[in-house]
């Protein structure tokens, strides 16, 4: 058992009962091989992630904008389909788009387990990262065909 005085948040104390009790028979009965991919760090300090899904042209973008009070980089509305990926938006230094196979090997940030989607899926992934208080990550994914079965 870990003393209550070792855990200074929920999150830590779920990090280290992880690490210490659940992880070593994850390895051990290669779990990661048939299941998902081992925690890491990054997969408990990243910040909550709200995930939005729907049909094109249903606001998705709009509702995002919205809570941002501006727009970001990569966002287009139209009455047609205009986006056909996976959105991850968030709070960084300066303006950009950063493709989905650069954020799937990045350790500090927790999409290393997209990987295991291939490369088919990582190219309709990106992150639009600009400087804004934005207290989660967005992940919204915006195009109509997949949804509609197509």
């Amino acid at each position: 058992q870990i003393p209550l005085t070792a855990v200074t948040s929920v999150i830590d104390g779920l990090k280290r009962l992880y690490i210490e009790k659940l992880k070593p028979l994850e390895v051990t009965y290669k779990f990661n091989d048939f299941v998902s991919p081992l925690l890491t760090n990054s997969d408990f300090d990243a910040k909550p992630m709200v995930m939005l899904l729907g049909q094109y042209s249903t606001g998705k973008t709009t509702f995002i904008k919205h809570l941002l009070k501006t727009s970001y980089p990569g966002a287009h509305i139209g009455p047609e389909p205009t986006t056909d990926r996976f959105v991850v938006v968030m709070s960084g230094p300066d303006e950009r788009t950063i493709p989905g196979n650069t954020l799937a090997v990045q350790a500090d940030m927790p999409f290393s387990g997209l990987t295991t989607f291939g490369t088919s899926f990582l190219s309709k992934f990106e992150c639009s990262q600009m400087p804004h208080p934005v207290s989660f990550y967005f992940y919204a994914y915006v195009e109509g065909t997949w949804l509609s079965g197509h």
